[in-house]
């Protein structure tokens, strides 16, 4: 982990208060069960036609129907685990209890977990038994439930939750997605999702659309951001150091500023707020099909990354850490 300045999580330039009850409630166990249940049927009606995702293909998912995301009517998982390799807020000592979702909703030509998010390499599993392994990484002392890439199977989710949290579920949970969010479905999440934590990818729709095969990304990320940051605010911790709550943001830095980094982290601090935290990743490395795009088909240099972190200090932000 680099030793940049940057990396002073928790020093907070305002008075919000980033310490929290280490017995802090988490959102969905706080929820009405009859308002729990309304809005899985609303998801659920979403799904019909499907437009939970801004690619809205309108396809019936529950008629073996395939989106952009390739999956119909049923939840595929790759793995289930503490993961030790998230952010520490999330790690804390026992794991990120980390469920790794088949498929996505977008197509990055450069991504790292390829044969999950492309390929769907996984199993099928039901809701009973999503809402079990919640429970079992629960009880191996995970810090939280970290949903990766759940936007194409989110009604199955917040399904799997509910009976979950019926059987005694209470760590926070954790969205964790690559930002091209509906903002309806979002706001159905409300009061369920603890921490949200979306990628910014990019700041250009074209570029966004040719390497990630989304439409006017740029605009529709910022205003799922805007939706998640409303819902909890920014991210907060126990005495422990351990996420309760709030906003966390990834940025990847890509080769040769293909990110827009700049514009990105303009946009969080000026329209989120300079409290936010965001961690400025230097993991990228030609992955998939980035070997057919000589502008991605090399590793980033140490300077392009150091670049990104001097932007992040000179206009403000300062909770995060370098990668």
């Amino acid at each position: 982990m680099s030793k940049s300045p940057f990396n002073t999580f928790g020093k907070s330039k305002s008075d919000h208060h980033q310490l929290v009850g280490f017995l802090m409630k988490v959102c969905y166990t706080e929820l009405n069960a009859e308002i729990m249940n309304e809005r899985i049927r609303h998801l659920k009606n979403i799904m019909q036609n499907c437009t939970l995702c801004p690619h809205e293909c309108r396809v019936q998912r529950f008629k073996g129907k395939y989106g952009v995301c390739r999956i119909s009517n049923k939840v595929y998982i790759s793995s289930a685990g503490p993961h030790y390799g998230e952010e520490l807020p999330l790690v804390g000592s026992y794991g990120s209890g980390t469920i790794f979702f088949s498929s996505c909703n977008l197509k990055c030509q450069f991504c790292q977990n390829y044969e999950i998010s492309q390929l769907q390499s996984g199993r099928p599993v039901t809701i009973f038994q999503l809402a079990e392994i919640m429970l079992m990484l629960q009880q191996s002392g995970c810090h939280n439930i970290n949903l990766v890439t759940p936007t194409h199977v989110i009604p199955y989710i917040v399904e799997a939750i509910a009976r979950a949290r019926e059987l005694g579920l209470q760590i926070p949970l954790v969205y964790n997605c690559g930002g091209y969010e509906s903002f309806s479905t979002l706001q159905l999440l409300d009061g369920i999702v603890d921490i949200y934590m979306p990628d910014i990818k990019y700041s250009d729709n074209e570029i966004a659309r040719r390497y990630s095969g989304a439409l006017q990304y740029w605009d529709i990320v910022r205003i799922a951001v805007k939706e998640m940051y409303r819902q909890v605010g920014n991210l907060t911790v126990n005495g422990q150091g351990i996420a309760t709550r709030g906003l966390l943001i990834r940025h990847l830095v890509l080769p040769n500023r293909l990110a827009g980094s700049e514009k990105v982290l303009e946009f969080i601090a000026k329209e989120l707020s300079v409290d936010s935290y965001v961690n400025i990743m230097d993991q990228y490395h030609p992955a998939y099909h980035a070997k057919n795009h000589q502008i991605l088909n090399r590793p980033i240099k140490k300077n392009e990354y150091n670049e990104v972190i001097k932007m992040a200090e000179s206009i403000g932000l300062h909770r995060g850490y370098a990668s």
